[in-house]
C-alpha cells in the first residue's frame, strides 16, 4: 500500500486545503455522482413474453386451446389461470436484483464533512470525488473508499463488508497490499463502513462503482439467479410431455381413419385425449405445494420471497454458511477469566474474591455506561467495553458504586498503537490507583506471573477468543475472555446436514483461527471433515461468488446463508440464498430467496426438510397423473383391437380428467412428510422429475390400469352389458384408489392440520362426484352413461383396486 504522501500527490491534494471546488466539480463530472448505478429494468412487456416461452407452460397454452375447440370453457379457463398466476410469480423474481441495488444506497451516510478550499464543510455524499479529504469521527458512516492520512485510536466496524465480527483498528502508518482482502488493508477506510471509536483523516481514492462498495452492486446487477432444480425439471418434463401427446395423437388420428371413422369424430376424440393427457393441474397443484410449503416454513421462522425457493432447498446438496450472527450469536460476551490467585473461572455469575477484584478493576478502565450494558449475549452488540460491564453486573458488582467509590482523576484512551487503555482513580482511602487494560502482549512483559498468563492467553487465543490483560499498580490482575459464542442449536443443526447427506461450508472474511474454532465447536469439521475443505476464511465478496459459482460448476446445488453486503451477490447467484432476518442488510434480504426470521441455522435444515416433501409430493403427483393419462391414452388406442371402437367419448374423457387430475391432485400437493425426509441423501442435481425409477413404476401402473380396464368393458361387451359405462366407472375409481395407494409411509396417522386429511377427503368428494355421472339426471345424459345395477358397478370397483393392490405388494417386498 503506498504511503499517504504518495497518494496525495498523485491525487494533486493539499490536505490542509483540500480540492478547490473546480477542480471537485469537474472529477464529478468526468467520474459521475458517488453512488451506485443501477441498470433500467426490463420491460414489463418482455418478461412477461419470456415466462410465457417456458415450456410446459407453451403446452398448458396448447391444452387450453384444444380445451376450447371442443367447448371445454370450464376448463380452459382453469388452465388460462394457471398459467396467469405462474408468470405473475416469475415476473416478480425477476425484479429482485433491482430492488437489493437500491438498498445499497441507504448503507452511505446522505452527507460527509470534508475539506474544500480550506474550508470545513458537508456536503453530500453523492458529491464526494477523489483527493476529497474526508474529516472522520465516531458514529459516521464512510461514504467513499478512503486512504488513512492520520487517526487517533481510531476503529471501524465493516462486519457489513468483510463479515469480521469485531470491530478493526486502522492507522495511517500500515503497510498492507492494496487488492488485497479488505479486512488486511489497515490502512484503508472503506464506503458503508461505520466508524465505532476513534476519530482520523482520509483522503478518498475511490467513489461510486470502483468503491468496494460499488463492485458489490456491479456484481449483484450481473449475476443473474439460476433457474431452480424444479424449474430444470418441469422444463424438461414439458418437453417430454409435449412430444408424447403429440405422437399419441397422430397414432389415434391415423388408426381412426384407417378404421374409417368419421375426421370431425376422430379430430375431437383426439383433442380430448390430448386434453386428459397432459396434466393440466400439474403448474396448479406445483404453486399450490409451494405455497403451503412456504405458510409452514414462515411458522417456522422461514420467509420464502419467491415460491419456487421452497422447493430448491430440497434439492441443496451443499450450504455454505456464514459465521457471525448464523453459528454464533453476533455479540461478543465475556466468558472466561483467569487469575494467579484463582486460576481460569467460567463468568457469568457469582466469582471467586480474586476474580471479582479483576472484573471490579475492568469496570474501573471502562467507558461503557452500566445502565444500558443490558443482558449478557444480547444480540447486536459486539462492543468489548460493554461486555465487560454486563460480566460485572452478572457477577453482582455494582460498577455504578465501583465507580463512584473510586473516582477517575485522568485517563489515556485506548490507541490503535500502544493497544492499551490507562486511567487513574482515587481509592476510599485516599490513595491513588491505576488500572491498565489491553493486548496480553503489551501488558504481561515483565509482570510476575507472565509465562503462566501467556499459556493461558494463547489457549484462548487458539480456541478462536479475544484476550484482554488486566494490571493494576503494576501488578497482574489476571485475563478476560471474550467470545462470540456458538449458538446452542448450530451444532444440531450441522449434524441434520450431515445426516441428510449435505456438505456444509463455512465461510467468513474473519479470521482463519476464530473461523476453524467456530467450525469445531459445531462439529462442522472432525476427523472425517477436514479444515481445508470445510473452513474457508478471509474471502471477499467477489471470492464468495466465485466460491459459489465454482461449486454450481461441479454439480452441486448451492444454499448461502449471510447477512451483509458482502454477501449479496453470492446470495443472488446461489441456487437458494438465506438472509439474516434480525441481523442482516436490506441488501442481503432483497438478494436473498429465503429470509430467517431468528437467524438459526436450525430453521434452514427445517427448511430443506420442507422443500424435499414438496418435491416428492410433485413428484408423486406427476407418476401419478402421467401414469392416469397414459392409461387413457393406452385405452383408447388399443380398444378398437378389442372390439371397441371408441372406448370413452370425449365428455367421458373430460370427465375422467377433471375427477382424478383436479382436488386430488392439489391434495397430493400438500401430503405430509415422508419420515426418512431429512435422513436420505439429496436428490441428484440432473437426476429429472421423470427418472428411470419412475418411467418403469408409470409404465408398470398404466400397463396394470389399461389391461383392468380393456378386460372389464370387453367381458361386459360379450355379455352385452353397458360396456363404455363400466370401462368410463373402472378408469375413474382405479385411478382415485391409486392415488391413495401411492400415499407416504404414516401419512393416514396425520390429520387436516397437516395435510394427512387432504386427500381422503377429496377422493371421497370424486367417488360421489362419479356416482352423479353414472346415476345423476341430466349429468348421465350429458356424458351419456347408463345406470349400472350394484352387481355392475361391484365389478367395475373390484377390478380397480387390481393396479393399487398389485403395486402396494411390490413396494412392501422392495422395501424388504
Amino acid at each position: 500500500m503506498r504511503a499517504p504522501t504518495e497518494v496525495l500527490a498523485e491525487l494533486g491534494v493539499d490536505p490542509g486545503t483540500g480540492l478547490d471546488d473546480a477542480t471537485a466539480a469537474a472529477r464529478l463530472a468526468a467520474d459521475g455522482p458517488n453512488e451506485v448505478q443501477t441498470r433500467r429494468p426490463v420491460p414489463l412487456l418482455r418478461s412477461v413474453l419470456g415466462q410465457l416461452t417456458d415450456t410446459l407452460i407453451l403446452v398448458l397454452l396448447g391444452a387450453a386451446v384444444l380445451t376450447a375447440v371442443i367447448g371445454d370453457f370450464i376448463d380452459c379457463a382453469v388452465i388460462l389461470l394457471v398459467v396467469v398466476v405462474n408468470t405473475t410469480l416469475g415476473v416478480v423474481q425477476e425484479r429482485k436484483a433491482l430492488r437489493a441495488v437500491r438498498g445499497l444506497d441507504a448503507l452511505v451516510a446522505p452527507s460527509a464533512r470534508v475539506q474544500r478550499q480550506g474550508r470545513d464543510v458537508w456536503i453530500p455524499t453523492r458529491d464526494l470525488v477523489r483527493g476529497d479529504v474526508l474529516r472522520l469521527a465516531a458514529g459516521d458512516v464512510v461514504g467513499a473508499d478512503a486512504r488513512l492520512l492520520h487517526g487517533t485510536g481510531l476503529q471501524v466496524d465493516e462486519a457489513l463488508l468483510t463479515g469480521e465480527s469485531l470491530p478493526v483498528e486502522r492507522t495511517a502508518e500500515a503497510v498492507s497490499p492494496e487488492e488485497g482482502p479488505l479486512g488486511d488493508r489497515a490502512g484503508m477506510v472503506h464506503a458503508g463502513s461505520r466508524v465505532v471509536r476513534g476519530s482520523g483523516e482520509a483522503v478518498v481514492v475511490a467513489t461510486g462503482g470502483t468503491s468496494a462498495l460499488g463492485r458489490v452492486a456491479v456484481l449483484v446487477q450481473e449475476e443473474a439467479s439460476p433457474d431452480t432444480p424444479l424449474q430444470r425439471r418441469l422444463d424438461r418434463l414439458g418437453r417430454q410431455i409435449a412430444i408424447g401427446v403429440a405422437l399419441a395423437c397422430l397414432v389415434f388420428v391415423a388408426s381412426g381413419l384407417l378404421r374409417g371413422q368419421p375426421w370431425g369424430t376422430t379430430a375431437v376424440a383426439a383433442a380430448a385425449l390430448a386434453a386428459a393427457a397432459v396434466p393440466d393441474s400439474l403448474p396448479a397443484v406445483v404453486t399450490l405445494a409451494l405455497a403451503g410449503g412456504a405458510a409452514r416454513m414462515t411458522r417456522r421462522g422461514a420467509i420464502a420471497r419467491t415460491l419456487p425457493s421452497v422447493e430448491t432447498l430440497g434439492s441443496v446438496t451443499l450450504l455454505a454458511t456464514d459465521k457471525t450472527g448464523t453459528l454464533t450469536r453476533g455479540a461478543m460476551v465475556a466468558d472466561r477469566a483467569w487469575t494467579p490467585a484463582d486460576g481460569d473461572v467460567p463468568l457469568g455469575g457469582p466469582v471467586p474474591a480474586a476474580t471479582r477484584a479483576l472484573l471490579e478493576a475492568a469496570a474501573l478502565c471502562n467507558d461503557a455506561d452500566p445502565s444500558g450494558a443490558g443482558e449478557a449475549g444480547e444480540a447486536g452488540s459486539a462492543d468489548t467495553e460493554t461486555s465487560l460491564v454486563r460480566v460485572a453486573l452478572a457477577a453482582g458488582i455494582d460498577v455504578a458504586a465501583v465507580r463512584a467509590a473510586c473516582p477517575r482523576l485522568r485517563e489515556e484512551p485506548f490507541d490503535a498503537q500502544t493497544r492499551r487503555m490507562r486511567t487513574e482513580h482515587r481509592t476510599p482511602a485516599g490513595r491513588t490507583t491505576a488500572v491498565t487494560k489491553g493486548a496480553p502482549e503489551v501488558l504481561l512483559s515483565g509482570l510476575d506471573g507472565a509465562e503462566e498468563a501467556d499459556a493461558v492467553a494463547g489457549r484462548w487465543a487458539g480456541e478462536g477468543r479475544r484476550v484482554l490483560a488486566v494490571a493494576q499498580d503494576g501488578r497482574l490482575s489476571g485475563l478476560i475472555a471474550l467470545d462470540d459464542p456458538v449458538r446452542p442449536e448450530a451444532a444440531a443443526a450441522i449434524a441434520s446436514c450431515h445426516r441428510a447427506g449435505i456438505r456444509p461450508v463455512l465461510v467468513t472474511g474473519d479470521h482463519a483461527g476464530t473461523a476453524e474454532a467456530v467450525a469445531r465447536a459445531v462439529g462442522l469439521v472432525d476427523d472425517r471433515h477436514p479444515v481445508e475443505a470445510n473452513v474457508l476464511a478471509r474471502v471477499e465478496p467477489e471470492g464468495k461468488l466465485r466460491l459459489v459459482l465454482g461449486w454450481q460448476a461441479e454439480g452441486h446445488v448451492v444454499a448461502m446463508t449471510g447477512d451483509g453486503v458482502n454477501d449479496a451477490p453470492a446470495l443472488r447467484a446461489a441456487d437458494i440464498g438465506v438472509a439474516m432476518g434480525q441481523r442482516g442488510t436490506e441488501v442481503a434480504k432483497e438478494a436473498a430467496d429465503l429470509v430467517l426470521a431468528d437467524d438459526s441455522l436450525a430453521t434452514v435444515t427445517a427448511a430443506i426438510g420442507e422443500g424435499r416433501r414438496v418435491y416428492d409430493n410433485v413428484r408423486r403427483f406427476v407418476g401419478y397423473g402421467i401414469a392416469g393419462g397414459v392409461s387413457e391414452v393406452l385405452v383408447m388406442l388399443l380398444g378398437p383391437f378389442f372390439g371397441l371402437a371408441l372406448p370413452l367419448l370425449p365428455a367421458q374423457v373430460l370427465w375422467v380428467n377433471l375427477l382424478t387430475h383436479g382436488p386430488v391432485g392439489v391434495a397430493m400437493g400438500a401430503e405430509p412428510a415422508a419420515p426418512d425426509v431429512l435422513t436420505r441423501p439429496p436428490r441428484r442435481p440432473t437426476d429429472g422429475v421423470f427418472d428411470r425409477p419412475l418411467v418403469w413404476q408409470v409404465a408398470g401402473l398404466a400397463t396394470a390400469i389399461a389391461v383392468v380396464c380393456l378386460g372389464v368393458a370387453g367381458w361386459s361387451r360379450s355379455t352385452d352389458g353397458p360396456w363404455q359405462t363400466q370401462l368410463f366407472v373402472t378408469l375413474t375409481a382405479a385411478q382415485l384408489v391409486l392415488a391413495l395407494a401411492l400415499r407416504p409411509p404414516g401419512a393416514w396417522r396425520r390429520g387436516f392440520s397437516d395435510g394427512g386429511g387432504w386427500l381422503p377427503a377429496a377422493a371421497v368428494g370424486n367417488v360421489l362426484l362419479l356416482l352423479g355421472g353414472v346415476y345423476l339426471p341430466g349429468l348421465s345424459d350429458l356424458l351419456r352413461t347408463d345406470a349400472l345395477s350394484v352387481a355392475e358397478f361391484g365389478v367395475a370397483v373390484t377390478a380397480a383396486l387390481i393396479p393399487s393392490g398389485l403395486y402396494l405388494l411390490v413396494r412392501r417386498l422392495h422395501r424388504r
